[in-house]
């Protein structure tokens, strides 16, 4: 009997992106050691895991969904009431595997919502998972007993006897447990686009007629793609329920659906590490940027009209494109008129910043000083010649945009087109 031998190579590349992801994960704690930083960090673990479990819908399956908080959210209730068991003795879980518990609570809300909701596609099944997360909110508060009404449940991560005194009290070790499930739930997830599943999955998104023609149920597709969806939001619920210790209504709101969907789409919902990227911003904007301005809510805002209009692959696609010009040595043609513009911008964002803390400022005049240091300076509200620094400021960069910007595209359409014929040359 003879037997082939086929020799495949190592792809070097992967494991080589793997272990640095891993690397990273690591070392953080080290590179970042502000006081806040460990809990930022596990913020973005658990934001990082229910960003690329929102993905699989929307990247890779097309569906747009304004509920996906339900999976996440529930399993975040149920992780928390495992907790409280587990501490009471009543059963033998411990910590590092409450996650589990939301994964498996997620998965079997999954089941049972999305066969609803997969039923239909596009625009209606948007707006029925939207109906479905005001369901569950409402629920939340009609059930008390379960959801602990406004002021939510709360539980101890502390309990059960210390492994190698580990007993998950200092963040640092929550940290390096979220680290753990946030590499392993990143490798499945990956893998789950290289499965028979994640490859249909996208044709249905692509083109669903044609994949029912050939014989697949789109809607089993939709429906599966789903369920497993729902169950990493719950393991990213549970993590949030061990790193926070309390989970209130607010977990499964539409206003939390709506944020995972935000900072999806400004990481790049086109790349599977763009949900990754937009979690970091998200963290960034939402409780960073919270503490420095009282309008980072119009920061965020402005920040996703931009992305929405000049990067709607996100910035995923923006450094994606960069490296592609990168790899075919053509980045010394574009980088200075690149620099120009990106000067420009920072100039421009500079003046806008003056200008929106000054009148946020002045607003709040009757109740503070008419003051305020920004960027190194001394501003009053009540100085005209502040005012018009500010606008000088924002104009000077406005103007250098649309002057540079022009021939930044012509370069940059000259470069992509060579870039394109090459490879076209190259595939001949």
């Amino acid at each position: 009997m003879l037997t082939t031998i086929r020799y495949k190579p190592l792809n070097l590349a992967r494991w080589l992106i793997w272990s640095s992801f891993a690397l990273l994960l690591l070392a953080a704690p080290k590179l970042f050691t502000h006081g806040a930083a460990l809990s930022l960090l596990s913020q973005i673990g658990t934001l990082m895991i229910f960003g690329l479990s929102f993905n699989m819908l929307l990247g890779q399956g097309g569906m747009l969904s304004f509920g996906h908080a339900v999976y996440s959210g529930l399993g975040a209730f149920f992780a928390i009431h495992a907790m409280n068991l587990a501490s009471a003795g009543q059963i033998p879980v411990p910590l590092p595997l409450i996650p589990l518990i939301g994964g498996l609570a997620g998965m079997a809300f999954g089941i049972l919502f999305g066969y609803v909701t997969t039923k239909k596609s596009g625009t209606t099944f948007s707006m029925i998972t939207l109906g479905m997360v005001e369901l569950v909110f409402a629920c939340s508060l009609m059930f008390p007993k379960f959801f602990g009404g406004e002021g939510g449940i709360s539980s101890n991560r502390v309990y059960g006897e210390a492994l190698f005194g580990i007993n998950f009290g200092p963040q640092i070790q929550v940290y390096y447990l979220i680290a753990v499930w946030l590499f392993i739930s990143t490798v499945a997830m990956f893998a789950f686009t290289h499965t028979p599943l994640g490859r249909i999955c996208n044709a249905v998104r692509d083109n669903p007629e044609r994949a029912e023609f050939v014989g697949y149920n789109t809607q089993w597709v939709r429906y599966l793609t789903l369920i497993v969806s729902a169950f990493f939001a719950g393991v990213s619920g549970g993590l949030s329920a061990i790193n926070f210790e309390i989970v209130t209504a607010e977990n499964v709101s539409a206003v939390r659906s709506g944020a995972v969907l935000l900072f999806t789409f400004i990481g790049g919902i086109g790349f599977f590490f763009g949900p990754m990227i937009g979690a970091v911003i998200g963290v960034f904007l939402t409780v960073m940027l919270s503490d420095l301005t009282k309008a980072w809510q119009l920061y965020l805002g402005l920040f996703f009209i931009l992305i929405v209009m000049f990067a709607p692959g996100g910035i995923a696609s923006l450094i994606m494109l960069q490296l592609r010009v990168m790899a075919h040595g053509m980045l010394r043609r574009i980088a200075l008129p690149l620099l120009k513009v990106s000067l420009s911008c920072v100039l421009a964002f500079c003046g806008l910043v003056m200008l929106i803390e000054m009148l946020y400022q002045r607003s709040l005049e009757q109740a503070g000083e008419p003051v305020l240091h920004l960027l190194g300076l001394t501003l009053s509200v009540q100085s005209w010649q502040d005012w018009t620094l500010a606008m000088l400021v924002l104009l000077s960069g406005a103007a250098g945009f649309f002057f540079f910007s022009k021939p930044y595209m012509q370069v940059w359409s000259l470069v992509n087109t060579e870039i394109e014929e090459k490879i076209r040359r190259s595939q001949a």
